[in-house]
């Protein structure tokens, strides 16, 4: 039987309503349906948990976030921002797990910067990676131009981003969709487009324009509305509304906004799901929450989100309640919502920038939005914002298309989206991709090079910026810019009166915490121990020196002499094992790993059983900890001789 590559797709948890979350399932539920693969859907922004809803998929999911209270107790006390950020990605678990799964290939979905910390692990260049990124502005992120080179499997989801990474002299860079599941968008036949009209209390004479989003800043919301007040104000005999599919309760407050362009609330309208029932309506807005129509449940009809949605098949009748589609935005990845519009059969008004310059093209079926340049604060990126005027002219020439004309553009616009982001285009890519791919050799042992240290030294440096950035490098092991977050926060902490000596400190306990981590999980101890004299183990740990191991040795007969039914394994560096040999109080010696400095590793704890029923470490109160002092004035109170010589066998 052919063994089934292992396959790990790091992106959003795959029935999340989020863009990432909606090609995760689109792209695990083709590659499941070839069973071909062990598929593995690391989800960002999950704790690594049992829960319901990991047991909804046919495929393996494992959270991203570490089911560690104290681990994340450590992070949110770090101030470290970028760290706080990135943890929803998975910078604090990947490594573990890839190490544990040992996949055959790795495939990380997301914005750059929710990947680029598995770009900077040994595994990611030793075993067939890929990153498919989000870039949607220029200038491209500076993070995204640096490591282009080290990247051999860098896809985009955008010509846009494409085009810029060749202009810069990356070629290999490619065009990868996010895959849009066709099979639940088209267009419904004109008596089904009626009857959901009727469900929903609009009359077919009212011309709809809707927009399906995120209430993220970056969806132009305001600039919509006034194009819209704009329209009606060019055509004042028209009955129409605009349909928000959305959120209220985050981004934009829409009904301020409405009431500051004075628009008839009557004419905006929202859609609402049940989270008891799972019914939806369509209807103006009336608060976040209320009583569900349906079902009568308190406080459970909602404004749609990522967290509580719509089905693919309710969402599809939700467009097809529209005549038409508009899509302003500053920038995007790839905006799903303008191709499910496109596979409905709408006309798709977009701005013409970053994706949307492709979803403009000549074939694609749209009208181009007309924008203005600004730069974002902070970033420097720029940003579109499109004009009203150029909305109202775009949802004008729809209204006077002819009927025939705007369903021959809406079937040569569905062509195109599945010319592009289809299950076959693109999940084929995939596959394809996953299938060319030879088998790896590597262990998946952290090399000693990448690892963080510690005890790296770290020379005087007068400017602060270059300092920050030498922590980095020689105890993170990772290479920053004044640009990446951590570093503007160290230089912000330093301005308010931090000292070097605290931060430095700070950065070595990072390391160090890491290092022994990695340890843990790489080092075996059942491979050492017998496997039947579990129950009956004692571990004793003295990794030296020289004349401690020789001392110790006094200590073993009464050891043996109080636990007589017990195997005793002496743990000890490589050097000093030849001491003990021979010894008849020692079941085994066996060579000192740093993770046995961790009781609860060796003894276990809850739900860990650990390895051995007791752990002895004497040399913690002489080597590790100055704790036996007692200003001179303690009694030795027991009748051990300082050395004895041991019997030989």
């Amino acid at each position: 039987m052919v063994k089934k590559k292992k396959v790990i797709i790091h992106t959003d948890f795959a029935l999340s309503k989020t863009g990432f979350g909606r090609n995760a399932k689109a792209l695990l539920t083709y590659l499941y349906n070839t069973g071909k693969y062990d598929l593995i859907n690391f989800a960002c922004g999950m704790i690594d948990q049992d829960c319901e809803e990991f047991s909804k998929t046919p495929w393996r999911t494992i959270g991203a976030i570490p089911n560690d209270q104290n681990k994340l107790n450590d992070i949110n006390s770090s101030n470290d921002q970028k760290r706080l950020r990135d943890v929803s990605y998975g910078s604090e678990y990947i490594n573990e797990v890839v190490q544990k799964e040992k996949p055959d290939v790795y495939i990380g979905i997301q914005d750059f910067w929710g990947v680029d910390f598995s770009i900077k692990s040994t595994w990611f260049k030793k075993i067939p990676s890929a990153i498919w990124v989000t870039l949607d502005s220029l200038p491209i992120f500076e993070a995204a131009i640096k490591n282009a080179k080290t990247i051999e499997n860098y896809w985009v989801w955008s010509s846009f981003a494409e085009k810029e990474l060749h202009r810069l002299g990356f070629d290999h860079v490619k065009t990868v969709h996010g895959i849009v599941d066709e099979k639940f968008f088209n267009r419904l036949d004109d008596n089904e487009r009626k009857l959901i009209r009727a469900k929903n209390h609009i009359d077919l004479e009212t011309y709809m324009v809707g927009f399906v989003f995120r209430n993220q800043l970056r969806k132009s919301v305001p600039n919509l509305l006034e194009g819209y007040k704009k329209f009606k104000e060019k055509n004042p005999n028209q009955k129409s509304g605009l349909l928000l599919h959305t959120n209220y309760s985050e981004g934009w407050e829409i009904p301020k906004l409405v009431k500051e362009y004075e628009i008839n609330e009557k004419e905006i309208f929202t859609t609402y799901v049940c989270s008891e029932c799972g019914e939806y309506a369509v209807t103006n807005f009336q608060g976040q929450s209320h009583k569900c129509p349906y079902c009568n449940s308190e406080k459970s009809f909602s404004t749609t989100g990522v967290n509580m949605g719509v089905t693919e098949k309710q969402l599809n009748e939700i467009y097809n309640l529209m005549d038409v589609y508009c899509h302003p935005f500053t920038s995007g990845g790839q905006e799903i919502p303008i191709q499910e519009a496109k596979l409905t059969e709408l006309i798709t008004l977009v701005t013409n920038y970053s994706c949307g310059e492709e979803c403009c093209e000549e074939g694609s079926y749209s009208l181009p939005l007309d924008w203005a340049e600004y730069r974002e604060h902070g970033t420097q990126f720029k940003k579109a914002s499109t004009y009203p005027d150029s909305i109202c002219e775009k949802l004008t020439e729809v209204l006077k298309m002819p009927q025939e004309q705007r369903k021959e553009w809406g079937k040569k616009s569905r062509e195109w989206v599945l010319s592009k982001f289809s299950n076959d285009v693109v999940g084929g890519f995939i596959e394809n991709f996953i299938d060319s791919q030879e088998e790896h050799s590597f262990d998946f042992v952290e090399s000693v090079e990448d690892r963080k240290d510690p005890n790296a030294h770290v020379p005087f440096i007068k400017d602060d910026s270059e300092w920050i950035k030498t922590l980095y490098k020689n105890i993170l092991k990772r290479d920053v810019d004044p640009t990446y977050d951590g570093h503007q926060y160290w230089m912000s902490e330093i301005s308010k009166g931090a000292s070097k000596e605290d931060i430095e400190k700070y950065f070595r306990q990072v390391a160090q915490k890491e290092s022994e981590g990695l340890e843990k999980e790489e080092y075996d101890l059942s491979a050492h121990l017998d496997e039947d004299d579990k129950g009956r183990r004692i571990i004793f740990v003295l990794p030296g020196n020289e004349r401690d191991v020789l001392y110790s040795t006094s200590l073993l007969r009464d050891l043996k002499k109080t636990y007589p039914n017990y195997n005793l394994y002496y743990a000890t560096n490589k050097d000093y094992i030849s001491i003990l040999e021979g010894n008849q109080y020692i079941h085994k010696v066996i060579e000192f790993n740093k993770v046995m400095e961790q009781p609860f590793y060796l003894e276990g704890k809850g739900k860990d059983e650990g390895y051995c029923d007791i752990a002895f470490l004497p040399y913690f109160t002489t080597q590790k900890t100055i704790n036996y002092t007692h200003n001179a004035k303690d009694k030795i109170n027991f009748g051990l001789k300082c050395v004895e010589t041991f019997p030989i066998r």
